[in-house]
């Protein structure tokens, strides 16, 4: 077994799962929060248990890059939401505002 028949290594910060649009912090995340790899087969069906297994060994084989690689995951998600919040598009907008409209719709009725 070579970690690379089951990983692709898009790029340093993108590892995915070969034929799934799944990346490795979706598997490690839920395993380091006490999920066995049985239930992340059951929350990522199109997933086999060898493949959650196969992940689970690299990460443990590779830990302190794997968590370096995390955090950044984790960084860079953090900045995106913030850029989203900041520059929101058109229908964000939009949606925002029909809530202001309903909530002061309900405000006015109460």
């Amino acid at each position: 077994m070579q970690f690379e028949d089951y990983l692709e290594f898009v790029e340093p910060d993108i590892i995915r799962l070969k034929g799934h649009r799944i990346f490795l912090e979706h598997i490690v995340e839920r395993w380091l929060k006490g999920y066995t790899p049985e239930h992340i087969v059951h929350e990522l069906p199109t997933l086999t248990l060898e493949e959650v297994y196969v992940t689970i060994a690299y990460y443990l084989h590779n830990r302190v890059s794997i968590d370096a690689y995390l955090e950044r995951a984790r960084q860079l998600a953090e900045e995106q939401m913030r850029q989203a919040d900041e520059h929101p598009d058109a229908v964000t907008l939009r949606l925002r505002a029909l809530k202001q409209q309903r909530q002061e719709h309900a405000h006015a009725l109460s």
